[in-house]
Formats: structure tokens, sequence, C-alpha cells
């Protein structure tokens, strides 16, 4: 008799793993969870008596081909950290408190240690938004993937007052511009990175090169960071205009995202220190400056735009928050002819 087994789908498999996840998927949990995992969908009682006007903001997005470097280096446990990051900063630039957060994990073949790992740095990554991981789905397709690697998606909802929503409109000539540190390349740009670094400068994860204080595999496995709670806890008391993720594209592409047509941004490159990796992809891969800044965050994983006189306020408060952050331009006035982002070295 043939078994769906037999065909390369272990239903004993999946059953193991969702309760081998269901601790890690219940540290997460808020009090406005409304059902175990499990369920055919995840219930969350939206407190709407906390809110005059709530507005639902969603994202969703994945991991990307950093997910490479985690199957080169057989290490699985922070990638869930990533995906959960771009997915909440994402919503929290508008002034969203994320809620709840779903993955999706698709492989050939069910590893169950190795998928436990995943959403182990996803849990972690929920506690660090404080959003509630309520459901997921995991999907064994055989043939669809190379053994032993995986795809991961995920989606998260957020909350925001309608009328402290951050859309960027106030912004102008003269405000501020604060850049908040990176982890490194967070997850973006990592088909230019491995092409640059294993194709071309024949690197390995292993290799340690002087300008690096750990092997290159674990430099390019640094999770990127959260901002999600230090955002909601400025935005409290500094009068934040706008807020923007430096995702792919770089500031280049993403802090126009966030700013009218009016304005346009000056950016000062000696503002900040570039993290070493950037120089060295620069260098082996001759990847010219201004690709760099338009595929790499170079250093700056977050921008805030606030008025000149509360700026040194707002460096100071990440700062105890543990972000670390500089001054890095400000807003001048555009007539639309010039670049929305003017580098000035």
């Amino acid at each position: 008799m043939t078994t769906y087994r037999e065909s390369g789908v272990d239903i004993d498999a999946g059953d193991e793993f969702v309760d081998r996840i269901k601790p890690l998927v219940r540290s997460t949990f808020r009090p406005e969870v409304l059902a175990d995992l499990g369920g055919f969908g995840g219930l969350f009682g939206l407190r709407a008596d906390r809110y005059k006007e709530p507005v639902l903001v969603s994202g969703t997005d994945g991991v990307g081909t950093k997910l490479k470097i985690a199957f080169m280096m057989d290490r699985h446990d922070t990638v869930g950290i990533d995906l959960v990051a771009m997915c909440v900063n994402d919503i929290a630039v508008s002034g969203a408190e994320p809620l709840f957060f779903l993955d999706y994990f698709a492989t050939g073949k069910l590893a169950v240690p190795k998928a436990q790992d995943v959403v182990k740095g996803i849990a972690e990554g929920c506690r660090q938004a404080g959003c509630a991981l309520i459901g997921g789905e995991t999907a064994e397709m055989p043939s669809m993937y190379v053994d032993g690697e995986y795809d991961l998606a995920g989606f998260a909802v957020g909350v925001v007052e309608k009328s402290k929503i951050v859309d960027g409109k106030t912004i102008k000539p003269g405000d501020a511009i604060i850049g908040l540190a990176s982890t490194g390349l967070h997850s973006n740009g990592y088909s230019l990175a491995r092409h640059v670094l294993f194709d071309q400068a024949r690197l390995t994860v292993a290799s340690r090169l002087p300008e690096l204080d750990r092997p290159l595999g674990e430099v390019l496995l640094t999770p990127t960071r959260i901002y999600a709670k230090q955002i909601l806890s400025l935005l409290q008391d500094y009068p934040i205009k706008g807020i923007a993720h430096i995702t792919g594209g770089g500031i280049t592409e993403n802090l126009p995202r966030v700013f009218p047509e009016a304005v346009r941004a000056r950016i000062s490159r000696k503002a900040w220190p570039v993290p070493p990796i950037f120089d060295v992809m620069s260098r082996v891969g001759q990847v010219d400056r201004e690709e760099m800044f338009r595929v790499f965050n170079m250093g700056i994983g977050l921008i805030l735009v606030t008025p000149s006189d509360s700026a040194s306020a707002v460096l100071s408060a990440a700062a105890a928050l543990g972000d670390r952050g500089w001054q890095i331009g400000e807003m001048a006035s555009s007539t639309g002819q010039e670049p929305a982002v003017e580098y000035v070295d």
C-alpha cells in the first residue's frame, strides 16, 4: 500500500515539529491572544478601547539569500530574527505597535531539529518586537527545494492611532536627519555580497580577514536589528516627523519614501563610521562607492527625521535604549531637479 511518506511527505515529522515548537510559540503570547497553536487561524482580540480610530498596519517580507549563509554554516537559530525584523521594522516606521506575526516555512523534506531552530529565532524576534507569534504554515514539498535547504516568509500586523500615524508630511527644510546603527548587512544585498566574497574573492565562511573581528560567516549571519520598541518609546517623548527603515536600496532609495517632494535630503557620509564588512566587500569586489550606497545600508539601519532643536535629545534617548546614532544630515528645499538624496563627502 502506497503512503504519503513514500512520496516524500512525513506527517509524523510534522506533528513532532508542532509539538516541539509549542513552548517557543507560547513564550511570545500577549494577553490578546485567544487561541493556542493548532487551530485553522490565529485569534487576536484587538483592544479597541485603547484607540479612538485604530488603524491596522501590515507588512510581509522574507530573509532573501541570507539563508544561503545559514546553509553554508549549518546554523539556523538566527535567521528567524531576521524574518521578524524585516516585517516589524517596516510597520513600526508608521508608528504602529506590532501585535502579531505569522510565518511560512517551506522545505523539501522536514528536518525537525533544524526547523525547530528556525522557529526558535522567530520566537526570539517576536519577543524583541513585543508581538505574538500566533500561527504559521510548515510546507513539506518534495523536489521543490535542494536537500537541506528551506525558504522563509513572514507577515506582521500592528496598530496605530490614526492621528498618530508617522507619514513624513510635515518634514521641512532644516529638519535634522538622524541615523541609528545597523548590526551589519541586515537582510539585504546578499546576492551581491555572496558574489563578490565567495565567487570572485574565493573566500569561505571560515575566512578571517584583518578588518573583521570574527570569521566572515559569523559577520554575515549577524541578525538584523529590531527597532520596533525603540521607535514606540521615542515617539512618546519626541516630535519624530518621519522614519525610514533602510533595507534594499540603502539610504538612496529608502529615505525619499518618507518625505514630500518639496524637500530633499543632504547626507554627510563622514558623519558615521561605516562597519568594516562594507569596506571589505567594496575592496575585494571592486564595487564603487555609489553602488555600495544604492545596495547596502552602509551601517545605518534606521533613519529618523526630527526638528533640529530635538536632535540631541533624540540621540541621547536612542543611546539610552541601546542604539548608537548620529546626526547624518539635514533636509533642504527642492525644486524637483536635484537628486532626492545628495551625499556630501
